[in-house]
């Protein structure tokens, strides 16, 4: 849904100040112009959609695309986490448009919107204005304003007459949506899965899936307006394939699966097992089990500071709250910096006795918890949950040794030996 604001951005000639004030003539149309998805860039897993304005007999040919950003702003990785991107409304010509997706060889439709005269000159010029440099920003949000939400807000907003949109009786919840779109993706679907809390689990409505174009071109397909109670008619006059994908090349561009997070995960935990029998035959805590725990815990630290910040710092919708900061939280990360530290010792076990019990009572109530969490955290967990246990269980061991080795001094200095 996403673009590069560098990519195509141009404020057409045909678009200076005089040409906000023409008057379309008979010929004129406004479109929804939406794209399905493309397998080259995870902004484009979702489709996009952009409003062309044409006209032959004043010359105005004009895609509004509300889907512009630029990632070379200073520090544009900090504020896309904290959710405060800016997006702007950018414009481009028709052939433009088109030639970004034949490029990439996606499907594009073209829906002609039902619009009197006056709509259709109310509508074009709100997009000139909302163009201009003054105007085009807006602080994106990708559940409720996007590029996609962006030009049904126009249209419902100059259509003179309330929109009634069709029926949709699959209830699915924004993770499902998103699902649809990423799945082909497993590690970026475990990752999004992490990142977006229970909030996303909530049953989306039909005008809140046009968040994703494909959803927002299949309702204004069976779209009716409705101006009275005797005045009815469909929102569009047409919907057609105006630009035909090509296979080959989206083959070509389409990620291999590999290696998913499941069987990652499970590997993941026998070798944790593994190391835990060595562990806990020797009863002791030999250097590659410490280097081990580091890099586990570590990893742990560092995703567990990303779901952090996001439940605390970020405007984002749908983070907070989130139920994987119980097994993926930013004390992990302290800690695995502690376990080199001899003094901290006492620390260290009272951390891993904690995790212990945090990530039992986590995986026995792992079914009742108010989140969809991927398959995969289950064995991502039990890795961690065995690394504690493991090492209180030593720790408890060694200390009963010790105990019971001071006694028998005590003893054996009384007996006078």
């Amino acid at each position: 849904m996403k673009r590069s604001f560098f990519a195509v951005l141009w404020l057409l000639i045909s678009l200076i100040p005089s040409k906000a004030q023409i008057q379309l003539g008979d010929s004129a149309k406004i479109s929804l112009m939406t794209s399905e998805p493309w397998p080259g860039a995870v902004y484009a897993l979702f489709g996009h959609t952009a409003l062309w304005v044409h006209d032959d007999s004043t010359g105005v040919d004009a895609a509004f695309n509300y889907g512009y950003f630029d990632p070379s702003q200073p520090y544009f990785i900090y504020h896309f986490l904290r959710g405060e991107t800016d997006y702007i409304l950018g414009v481009t010509s028709y052939e433009d448009f088109i030639s970004e997706y034949r490029q990439k060889g996606v499907n594009v439709y073209e829906q002609e919107l039902n619009l009197t005269r006056e709509e259709l000159q109310n509508l074009w010029q709100a997009l000139y204005i909302n163009s201009l440099p003054e105007n085009r920003k807006y602080r994106y949000n990708y559940l409720y304003d996007n590029c996609a939400t962006r030009p049904r807000d126009m249209v419902e907003k100059y259509v003179q007459g309330k929109i009634i949109y069709p029926q949709d009786n699959n209830e699915q919840t924004f993770r499902d949506l998103i699902h649809e779109c990423v799945h082909p993706y497993p590690w970026l679907e475990f990752g999004i899965d992490l990142l977006v809390g229970n909030e996303a689990d909530r049953r989306a409505d039909v005008r809140e899936k046009m968040f994703l174009p494909m959803y927002l071109m299949k309702a204004f397909k069976d779209a009716m307006v409705v101006k009275n109670d005797t005045l009815r008619y469909p929102l569009l006059k047409n919907t057609q394939l105006v630009l035909s994908g090509n296979t080959a090349v989206l083959q070509q561009q389409n990620d291999k699966a590999g290696f998913t997070p499941l069987p990652a995960a499970l590997l993941l935990l026998l070798v944790t097992f593994l190391i835990s029998v060595v562990q806990l035959v020797k009863l002791n805590n030999p250097k590659f089990s410490t280097i081990y725990d580091t890099f586990l815990f570590g990893i742990a630290g560092i995703g567990g500071a990303v779901i952090f910040f996001l439940l605390f710092f970020s405007e984002h919708p749908a983070t907070n709250p989130n139920w994987n900061f119980a097994w993926l939280n930013i004390f992990a990360f302290v800690f695995a910096i502690l376990f080199w530290v001899r003094p901290a010792k006492k620390m260290v076990y009272v951390y891993h006795f904690i995790n212990f019990v945090a990530l039992t009572a986590f995986l026995l109530l792992w079914w009742l918890i108010p989140q969809q969490l991927p398959l995969a955290t289950i064995p991502f967990s039990m890795s961690l949950w065995l690394r504690s246990g493991t090492n209180v269980w030593i720790s408890i061991k060694r200390r009963s040794k010790n105990k019971r080795y001071a006694s028998f001094k005590y003893m054996k200095a009384g007996w006078g030996e």
